[in-house]
Order: structure tokens, then C-alpha cells, then sequence
């Protein structure tokens, strides 16, 4: 006959193996979550070879996306919101990629509609990722903002985490740069899926 001692010391047993689990679970996903995939290293300078339009006075915002990136519906609802507090001031663009070969509705779906919906955003199709691999984007999300002279402002993502909307680093930084001020930081990580291009960074931080 088991004592009653027994029967505790395997309670407490089972208890601590669950409480383990969980904690190695919510250690899983708050990696996930906040998991960098790559470093945000745009180019410094606006491609020459890039076929994107790039505004002549006001600054430029670029966002590329990967249209099966659930991830990245966090990313244009915060595009969405800086779009609407900033019309008239900044020129934007999402770019989607689409593998080399496939037609364009490949990437049609909720993404490329959300995007177009947003006030002020022009979409795009990147068929084999060139326009990404031009601007060394590897994320969905990645956003990066140039002057109208074509240099690099912000370089980064604009969520708290990944598929989590909420005030972040970048959307703060390209709010404050898209209304005339200095941000503290130019550049946040990129939480998102990979875009599916391989991308070699430029010597010495160079387009």
C-alpha cells in the first residue's frame, strides 16, 4: 500500500516535470516571437539598377513582404497606422515577393489586398526577389525609408515582435523622421518569415 508520503512526493514530481514544461514552452515561443532572422543591412544608397519609383522631394518608404507571411499582417497594420499619420509627407511602397517562374496571382492573396487598401501605398510585384536582393532585404516586414537624394534614414522592422502589432523602435523612428525629427535609433529589428532570397551584404556597409 502506497503511503501518504509517496503519494505526495508523486504529486510534487508531476507538478515540478509540468512546470517544467511549461516553462521550457513559454521560453519556445518568446524566442519565437522575438527571434531575429537577419540583421537590417539596406542598402546605404538607392540601387541605380532598382526599377522602384523613388520620389524626388519627399522621402521614400519601402516595405517588402512575402505574401504567405502570416507574420507580416502586423507589419502592414503598422505601416497603416504611420501611413495615416503621415499622408502627404512621405512616398510608399510594398513590394511582394513572387518566385521566379510562377504567375503573378502567386502572390495575390490577404497581404497584397491589405496592402492596397492602405491610404497613400502603391504594391508591387518582385518577381525572383530582385528588387529585394537589390535593397539586401531577407524579411518580411523589412522596412527601409531614403531621402529624397536617395540616401538610407531607417533601416529595420516596425513591430513589437513578431506578428505582434504594437509601439515599437521602428515605428517610432520613422515617425519621428517622417514629421522632421531625429529619432533615437535609425534602425530595429526585422521580426518576420524569410523572403526566400539570398542576398550578399555589400564590402564595407556599401551598395
Amino acid at each position: 500500500m502506497v503511503s501518504i508520503s509517496s503519494r505526495s512526493a508523486v504529486l510534487l514530481a508531476v507538478c515540478a516535470v509540468w512546470l517544467l514544461l511549461v516553462a521550457l514552452g513559454s521560453g519556445g515561443l518568446w524566442r519565437y516571437k522575438y527571434k531575429q532572422l537577419a540583421e537590417p543591412t539596406a542598402s546605404a544608397l538607392w540601387p541605380a539598377t532598382s526599377e522602384l519609383p523613388r520620389a524626388k522631394v519627399l522621402p521614400t518608404l519601402l516595405m517588402f513582404i512575402h505574401p504567405r507571411c502570416t507574420c507580416s499582417r502586423a507589419s502592414l497594420a503598422e505601416l497603416a497606422k504611420v501611413m495615416a499619420k503621415s499622408q502627404g509627407r512621405v512616398s510608399a511602397h510594398v513590394v511582394f515577393f513572387r518566385p521566379r517562374g510562377t504567375s503573378a496571382s502567386w502572390a495575390r492573396g490577404e497581404l497584397w489586398t491589405a496592402a492596397g487598401q492602405i491610404p497613400g501605398v502603391l504594391v508591387h510585384d518582385d518577381e525572383g526577389g530582385r528588387e529585394a536582393q537589390l535593397f539586401h532585404s531577407e524579411t518580411s516586414g523589412h522596412a527601409v525609408l531614403y531621402d529624397p537624394a536617395g540616401w538610407r534614414l531607417f533601416d529595420g522592422g516596425i513591430t513589437v515582435a513578431r506578428a505582434h502589432e504594437g509601439e515599437s523602435i521602428g515605428n517610432h523612428a520613422l515617425l519621428a523622421l517622417l514629421h522632421g525629427k531625429t529619432p533615437t535609433e535609425n534602425q530595429a529589428a526585422v521580426f518576420g518569415c524569410p523572403l526566400g532570397v539570398q542576398t550578399a551584404p555589400p564590402p564595407g556597409g556599401q551598395p
